[in-house]
């Protein structure tokens, strides 16, 4: 009974601050970029709320492993941008981020992904988030 009203408080104040916990409100909020081909998908840039930062990459599945290549850029020094990564993986979701500071460009890759969606924030990993897209 507390972890479910913990998990409802907590989708009360993401809601406000504008980020989803449901993949159908995720999906129902999102734009989607383009349908995903064996060749890769391109997409962005995805800027943070204030447009200090963004992010832009290319997502392509080969075989069972879906790859995706990101770049993040920022002015140098200061605060950082932070990029976001939630998946679809194996029948649950998953989330992870990466900081970058100027411009950065990294990569990650996971079997059995169904969906990916990426945002990007500026000045903390919670600050200044810009929208969240389906990227595949």
């Amino acid at each position: 009974m507390r972890k479910t009203l913990a998990i409802a408080a907590l989708a009360g104040s993401m809601a406000v601050t504008g980020l989803a916990l449901s993949p159908v409100a995720a999906q129902a909020a999102t734009a989607t970029t383009a349908a995903t081909t064996s060749t890769g998908t391109s997409w962005g840039k995805f800027f943070s709320s204030d447009r200090k930062a963004y992010t832009f990459g290319k997502t392509w599945k080969s075989g069972h492993v879906v790859h995706t290549k990101w770049y993040g850029v920022d002015k140098v020094g200061g605060k950082k941008g932070w990029v976001w990564f939630e998946f679809y993986q194996n029948g649950s979701w998953h989330k992870f981020n990466r900081s970058f500071d100027g411009k950065v460009v990294g990569s990650w890759s996971g079997k059995g992904i169904k969906k990916v969606y990426t945002f990007t924030c500026w000045a903390g990993k919670f600050d200044n988030c810009g929208r969240k897209y389906r990227i595949y």
